[in-house]
Formats: structure tokens, sequence, C-alpha cells
């Protein structure tokens, strides 16, 4: 049971607590691994990058596209795009760099913010077609219940659209390539399986970016299949078995911050003036409130948040070094997004009681305790 293995996870002894030598991710992150150096894979990777054979990697890309590219006028591939960053900087590419023709897809977030409505606008009015997809308000609500209350994941609704709508959309529109934007397995840390692999199926989809926990709320649910439409994975088909699914960052070495500058200057985007919430950035994930959820349960259930997060992209990136990193993680990690507060419980259907009994749930006792209704960390950054 999935419920149960969470529970379990959340519960279980940890027996050694470290982090990378060279940023500060936590060996508490799913599938992370260390070599005898104490380099997590991420830190790996990025060194692995500097050497890498990336003109070998373009004539592979440029292979990918041959393949899929129309000269009818045709959409010829399909990039998922909130109109934040990294999507934009794909669309950017593949449109003035490679002569391919993309249709873009937003799958609309629930709690959708203003500044992500306001960059979604100045993306399309940059040059780009792109479908809006609003799947059944009441089954993303109820997804997303589910998911929070019995996995502490608090979008899976909306994070599973961005997987089956956009891969419907796809298909509908008989577009048979597919470019999200960095694969997060072989860049923050995590399974190593697509490293060589350009190229991702709807099982690898559901077992790491959807947590393993699809099959079970599918299951769980209890609603039309007319209502799910939008959150069920394509039958495995020709057609569907045709379709390439892949991430741009496995062809060019993937920079989050310079894909902030080329969207700013070519698609309108616009940082947020307040700063995001839990975090010292100010650039990226902030189209929707319920990302702050997420990133702070994170946090309770593993002991590192959203400045953990982006701190490590900076180091990785040379931005910043490791002292530095520490302290803003010391400073931001951990902070609930309490100006959120209200979007949640109504959203959730929830008394305040309810919602944070919810949360204390997914707390890992083993690395917090809870003091004065936060929690705070039981360990030192070493």
């Amino acid at each position: 049971m999935v419920w149960k293995k969470q529970a379990k996870i959340n519960n279980q002894k940890i027996k050694e607590l470290k982090w990378c030598s060279n940023c500060v991710m936590m060996s508490t992150r799913p599938r992370i691994s260390f070599n005898k150096e104490g380099l997590c894979n991420a830190c790996e990777w990025s060194l692995e990058k500097k050497k890498l054979n990336w003109s070998q990697r373009k004539t592979e890309l440029g292979k990918l596209l041959k393949r899929h590219r129309k000269k009818n006028g045709k959409f010829d591939c399909l990039v998922p795009c909130s109109g934040g960053k990294d999507g934009s900087y794909v669309a950017y590419n593949l449109k003035h760099k490679y002569n391919m023709n993309p249709l873009c897809v937003t799958v609309n977030p629930p709690l959708r913010s203003e500044i992500g409505k306001k960059n979604l606008d100045s993306f399309i009015k940059s040059g780009y077609e792109l479908v809006s997809v609003d799947c059944d308000y009441n089954t993303m609500q109820k997804f997303n219940i589910i998911a929070f209350r019995n996995m502490g994941s608090p979008y899976l609704g909306w994070w599973t659209a961005c997987h089956t709508a956009v891969t419907k959309v796809a298909l509908a529109f008989e577009i048979g390539l597919i470019f999200y934007g960095e694969d997060g397995e072989v860049e923050y840390g995590g399974s190593k399986e697509s490293k060589k692999n350009p190229i991702n199926d709807f099982e690898y989809q559901k077992r790491i970016y959807l947590e393993g926990g699809y099959d079970k709320i599918m299951e769980s649910i209890k609603l039309s299949k007319k209502s799910l439409n939008f959150f069920k994975f394509p039958d495995s088909n020709k057609r569907s078995k045709k379709l390439d699914i892949s991430h741009w960052s496995y062809f060019e070495n993937w920079d989050p911050y310079r894909n902030f500058l080329i969207a700013k200057k070519f698609c309108g985007l616009k940082e947020s003036f307040s700063g995001n919430s839990g975090t010292f950035t100010n650039f990226a994930q902030n189209d929707q409130s319920l990302y702050a959820l997420h990133t702070y349960l994170m946090y309770l259930k593993f002991g590192f948040g959203r400045a953990s997060q982006d701190a490590c992209i900076e180091i990785r990136r040379g931005a910043m070094d490791r002292k530095q990193a520490i302290n803003l993680v010391k400073l931001y990690d951990g902070i609930f997004p309490g100006e959120f507060l209200d979007q949640y419980l109504s959203y959730f259907k929830m008394n305040k009681s309810e919602f944070f009994k919810v949360l204390d749930k997914f707390a890992n006792k083993n690395l917090l305790r809870k003091s004065k209704n936060k929690w705070l960390r039981k360990f030192e950054i070493i």
C-alpha cells in the first residue's frame, strides 16, 4: 500500500545523516547517492557535464528533430509551458534556433498567481501558439486532497495532468515529440537511469515524477471515467508507442539562471517583486501558491526545503559558495507559507486544526522537533 509505505518512510530511523561535500543536499533526498569523495550524484553530474561531448548530443538532437520535423506547416513538437523560464527557454530554442514549429501547452494550476497569469500572457504575445488545458475543477481538487492527506503531495493532481493531459494534447494534434525542460533526477540528484537515455516512457513518469502514487489514487478516487479523462495516461497503442518524451537538459548543459535571462529578454518573463515563499530567489516556480506548500512538506518529510534546492543549484553553477548556502538555508528553510493559509484551507476544505494535523503527520520526527507550533531541525548542516 502506497499510504503505509509513505508512513513507514517518515518514521524509519536514519542510520547516517550526511551532506554533499560540495553543495548542501542531504542524504534524505529520495534516490540520491554519494561517491567516495562525498559528492552527491547531482554535483558529480555537474562536473561530468564539463567534459561531456555536447557536440555529439547536439547531433543526436538534430537527428531527433529531423525525424519529427514537418514541412506542411503543422506542429512538429510540443512544449509544456507555464510561461516560466524553462518552458519558455525550450520553446524559444526550438522555434528560433532549430526551425521547429512548436505547439506549447499549459495545464492551469488550481491556485494560480497573478504573476503566473501575466507571464503566460507575455509568453503568448512574444510569438507562440498555446493550448490551455483546464481540467475538471472538482476532479483536480479531489485528486489533490487525496494526495495531500495520504502522501503529503498537495498538487499531485495538477502534476499528474502535466504529464497525462499534455500527452493527450500531443496525440490529438498528431505530434510525436514532447520536450520538457530538465530531467530533475539527473540534474538535482536521483535516479541515474535516464542519464544516457534521452527518451522516457509513461512508466518512468509514474514511478519517478508521480512518486509511485498514481495508480493508488486512480483506484481510490471513485469518479466517472469522463471526469478523469485528462488524468489518465493514453493506452499503449501504436500511436502512443511512437511518442518520444524527452528533456532538453539531455542535449544542452542546463542552467536555470541562463534560461531566466533568455526568457526575460525574448518572452517577457517578469520575476516576483517580493521574492518567493521559503527561499531567497524570485524568478522560479512562482505561477501558483501550492508549490510553496509542496516544498514546505518536502522540508517536513526530508529536512530540506526550497532554499536548499535553490542554493544547491547556485553552488553547482558557480554563483555561490557552500558557506553562503548554509546561511541561506538556515534563514529560509522550514518557514511555513502562512501568506497562503486561507487559500489552502478553502481549497482543501479543512479548518485550521485539520490542516495542520495533516502537515504534522508527515513531519519526520527523527529530523525535526516541534516547538511553539514550528518544526525545527534537530541537526546542524555540516
